[in-house]
């Protein structure tokens, strides 16, 4: 086997992710050196090296079509202490600013928060090894790397941009990712470096120490900034933070090309080619090496909800266990808790979208469903342009930033359709396109005999922006073929998802429960969103509500009372460790139960949805303007704040 030529980061905040390579482990499949995050990024593009630990803003601006190694980055959530903006006076006093072009990533952020805060100094390149000393009078300096560490207070003024990205959006900021060409790296690969960083993250001691004394530095400051300033896991969040970054840079002009999206090499697990090919039953896959540990099983309650609290992660039986035995206020303070130590006590999002059903024309008849017609029906539609057009106006001039576009399986739409209204919808709105369910997605796969991924690609080339969750009610195929026997499996259902994280689209998941499911089965549903959040990071938030059934074929036989809807979403919280977001669903429950569920683990309170058509003619009735979430959000005792799907926070 030739061995792949890798170049890191000769920063400590790297040492963690090498530290297994350094120490022999893959000695066979690679050949390492250090260098400059920028060198590192002109090494990759001369062919120099096969993989770059590579600065973000370098991946963004590549000629070349790169890919990412799934779960691993340089990032940070807050202060990150080596991006630093120093200077003798304020910084909207700095007339110029010396940059350290050793990372074209932390460039690109300072340029993007000096236009944020409507500020043009002027901006002149400075050499690494001088930058330390660059700043004076009214002229700043970006200081990257190392040398943020030793910088303590000799400037009055200190900015750290990792804090004022954060500030900003809410969200982390990626800094630096494994990356190269298609083709160069196999899942071999990705699990010995997975691997090293996972010996790393466990010998980080002992990294700071050897650092520390090789340098003159505080073995104390070293341990204590990659414990807690560097995270090294591509989570959801971090995926988020990422797109967020790339879409501003792009907006602000900073990419001349459109942004690129993160695509990833293959890890062994993106292995189903069509949606028509048999799919690999979706088990649980085992945690990553930056998993939380499981639990003890043989805790009692209080110890099973104190564990899960402080975010260890729930066995499937602890889970039906807390189902049938905790008290319900101790399941939501559990989930509170847990809450707070991912988003504050201060903060909860909402949305401003409508949710537009381009046709209610749909073959699939799912009992539960009260807004279909069959092909043919006098009743049945699909929107002009016209009409569509007078709808998107109409979001823009409310606040809107997102269109939620989803509509029934209509077999008289072509993907051509589909292509031509993005590109539409793009030309003419400032809006997102978070559109088609996984089932939307499989049925225009199988009428053009296509691959999901191939269909996938043809619509983020239209103007995809992110894939909502809906149609998986529970994923255990017992209980789909009851109610909707003509929709895609458990297994499809995943596998679209799949697609689409390795195509760089974040999506929502959802559960729809109240149809004599188990409680194994709402677990296993749990489980599956779990395991593919384990290898993807794709999701960024979940969603649960109860079954609506007036008017529909499918009577009523279940629990979907409050009470049951805050002790699911409070154990979905707990359980679905690593997903970031957890959005209550006041059109289904009211508004006074969603103000409930924000103590119950919610940190989102979902959409201002100018227009929502499937609950609603199924029984839910709770309509609410942006001024009415902000109020009963208030009164929660939260301040509200507006994002969009990446949960990026807009500006108040």
């Amino acid at each position: 086997m030739n061995r792949l030529r890798l170049a890191a980061v000769s920063f400590l905040n790297a040492r963690p992710i090498t530290y297994g390579l350094e120490r022999g482990a893959g000695d066979e499949m690679f050949d390492l050196r250090f260098d400059l995050p920028a060198r590192c990024a002109e090494a990759l593009a001369s062919g120099a090296v096969d993989l770059a630990l590579l600065p973000l803003g370098s991946y963004a601006t590549s000629p070349e079509d790169l890919r990412i190694v799934p779960g691993i980055a340089v990032a940070s959530r807050g202060p990150v202490r080596t991006v630093l903006l120093a200077g003798d006076v304020p910084w909207q006093d700095m007339s110029s600013i010396a940059l350290d072009a050793a990372s074209r990533s932390s460039v690109m952020l300072l340029k993007l928060l000096n236009r944020e805060r409507e500020m043009s100094p002027s901006l002149v390149a400075v050499d690494h090894d001088e930058i330390g000393t660059a700043a004076s009078g009214t002229r700043g300096a970006l200081i990257i790397g190392d040398a943020g560490l030793r910088l303590g207070d000799r400037y009055p003024h200190i900015y750290d941009l990792g804090r004022e990205w954060t500030a900003l959006t809410g969200l982390p900021f990626v800094y630096a990712v494994w990356a190269g060409r298609p083709g160069m790296v196999t899942p071999e690969h990705v699990r010995v470096l997975r691997d090293s960083l996972r010996a790393g993250l466990d010998n980080r001691a002992e990294i700071a120490r050897g650092w520390a004394d090789e340098r003159g530095m505080d073995p104390a400051v070293c341990e204590s900034y990659l414990h807690n300033n560097i995270r090294y896991r591509l989570g959801a969040e971090e995926l988020s933070g990422a797109a967020a970054f790339l879409h501003r840079a792009h907006t602000a002009g900073l990419l001349t090309r459109p942004a690129a999206r993160l695509r990833f090499f293959d890890d062994g697990r993106l292995e189903h080619p069509t949606c028509n090919s048999k799919l690999a039953p979706a088990l649980p896959l085992p945690r990553s090496e930056l998993a939380f540990p499981r639990p003890n099983t043989t805790r009692s309650v209080d110890g099973l909800l104190a564990d899960a609290a402080a975010g260890l992660r729930l066995g499937f039986d602890d889970a039906i266990r807390l189902y049938n035995d905790a008290p319900t206020l101790d399941l939501g303070a559990a989930a509170d808790a847990r809450r707070r130590a991912l988003h504050g006590d201060s903060v909860v999002t909402y949305i401003i979208d409508r949710n537009v059903n381009y046709t209610n024309v749909c073959v699939t008849r799912c009992k539960f469903c009260n807004f279909y017609r069959p092909p043919g029906h006098a009743e049945g539609y699909t929107l002009s342009k016209e009409i569509l057009a007078a709808k998107l106006q109409e979001t823009v001039d409310l606040g809107g930033v997102q269109i939620l576009l989803q509509g029934g399986l209509n077999p008289d739409l072509p993907l051509a359709f589909y292509e031509d209204l993005f590109r539409w919808m793009k030309a003419n709105f400032p809006l997102a396109i978070h559109g088609l369910s996984p089932e939307e997605i499989r049925f225009i796969a199988e009428k053009e005999n296509m691959s999901l991924r191939g269909v996938l690609e043809r619509l983020v080339a239209a103007g995809l922006d992110s894939v909502p969750g809906g149609g998986a009610e529970v994923l255990d195929d017992d209980v789909r073929r009851a109610i909707s026997p003509l929709k895609c499996s458990t297994d499809t259902w995943l596998e679209v998802m799949r697609q689409a994280h390795a195509l760089g689209l974040r999506t929502t998941a959802t559960m729809v429960f109240g149809f004599g499911e188990t409680p194994a089965q709402v677990f296993g549903h749990l489980e599956h969103l779990r395991a593919l959040q384990d290898e993807t990071a794709g999701f960024t938030a979940f969603i649960c509500w109860p079954f609506q059934a007036e008017g529909t074929r499918l009577k009523l036989k279940d629990d979907t009372t409050a009470m049951r809807y805050l002790r699911l979403f409070a154990l979905s919280r707990l359980y679905l460790d690593n997903f970031p977001n957890l959005q209550v669903s006041w059109p289904t429950m009211g508004p006074d139960v969603g103000q409930v569920a924000l103590r119950f683990g919610g940190n989102d309170f979902g959409s201002a949805m100018i227009e929502e058509n499937v609950v609603s003619q199924a029984g839910a009735v709770f309509k609410l303007s942006a001024g009415d979430i902000e109020r009963y959000v208030r009164t929660a005792g939260f301040e509200p704040r507006r994002r969009n799907m990446r949960y990026e926070l807009l500006p108040a």
